[in-house]
């Protein structure tokens, strides 16, 4: 085992996030990375997402010691090679990767921008993160984490045609590994509707919302602690695609798409319990054993 999920702990009251979301539109002066590739990352205590510019061709080599994820958007063909295991994997894109440890590199060919989503293990990454100094202090309001088990055929490089996955009867499209988790959402064919919006919140872990395409409003509510002095006001932000929001723990959150044919990726690190219980939610949750479940604290 060389991952991580969480041990949830009592259910609280309140709770006051203990830190700030973040926004990026990956606008800002970008990182180069060895192959001289434009980058962003966001990350969360836990996982990191980072953002590559794809224009025209490019080339990224990855070094992790646990499982990442890779998410590629229609406009970008992508090429994963695991030379290790001897595995490679095509894509015309609208795809995801499953990255096994190891060595991998990804050849990519189009214009966009490629999601890499890598977990608590990549300290350079998640040191690099643009939200890097909100964790300096380490994160101690969240849960503690725990390892899940390896997949029942072990690790290899997997890959899913997203379209292959769409189902009326079950919206959006989770998968898992052994330490991260991604819930993609179909295409939305028009405005999300005002008057069925789920705002919620987590009370002991974190997310990244990654809009992917398409205008969304982020509505956002800080719940009020003791403090009138640390009181915020509601935020309703539009914003266009491609962009991403962390959310602290305790934040009250829901996006909402303004337009046809939005599409954004939550993003979750280790994977969540309560969606890996619903039966057939996680569309890959046969070939990764659930953790046995534990007591609350």
């Amino acid at each position: 085992m060389n991952a991580e999920t969480r041990t949830r702990p009592r259910k609280r009251g309140i709770v006051v996030p203990a830190r700030s979301r973040t926004i990026t539109r990956f606008d800002t002066p970008p990182q180069l990375d060895s192959h001289g590739n434009q980058r962003w990352v966001l990350r969360t205590a836990h996982f990191a997402l980072a953002m590559t510019r794809i224009e025209g061709r490019a080339t990224i080599d990855i070094r992790e010691t646990a499982e990442s994820m890779i998410v590629a958007p229609a406009a970008l063909r992508v090429r994963v090679r695991v030379d290790t295991m001897q595995q490679q994997a095509p894509s015309e894109g609208d795809t995801l990767f499953i990255l096994p440890p190891g060595e991998s590199q990804v050849d990519v060919e189009g214009n966009g921008l490629l999601a890499h989503i890598v977990g608590t293990t990549s300290r350079e990454t998640l040191g690099a993160a643009l939200n890097a100094a909100d964790y300096a202090a380490g994160a101690p309001e969240l849960s503690e984490c725990r390892a899940w088990p390896d997949p029942v055929n072990g690790f290899k490089l997997r890959h899913y045609r997203l379209d292959d996955y769409v189902d009326a009867t079950q919206p959006g499209r989770a998968f898992r590994c052994t330490n991260l988790m991604v819930n993609i959402t179909d295409i939305y064919p028009g405005k999300r509707d005002s008057k069925k919006l789920k705002p919620h919140s987590h009370d002991d872990f974190e997310q990244i919302t990654l809009t992917y395409a398409g205008r969304f409003a982020h509505h956002l509510r800080t719940p009020w602690g003791p403090d009138s002095t640390q009181w915020q006001a509601d935020e309703h932000l539009e914003i266009d695609s491609p962009a991403a929001i962390s959310l602290p723990a305790g934040l009250i959150h829901t996006s909402q798409a303004l337009e046809a044919g939005c599409w954004l990726v939550d993003i979750f690190g280790p994977p969540r319990m309560d969606f890996s219980q619903m039966p057939g939610f996680v569309r890959n949750g046969d070939e990764y054993p659930l953790m046995e479940p534990h007591e609350d604290r």
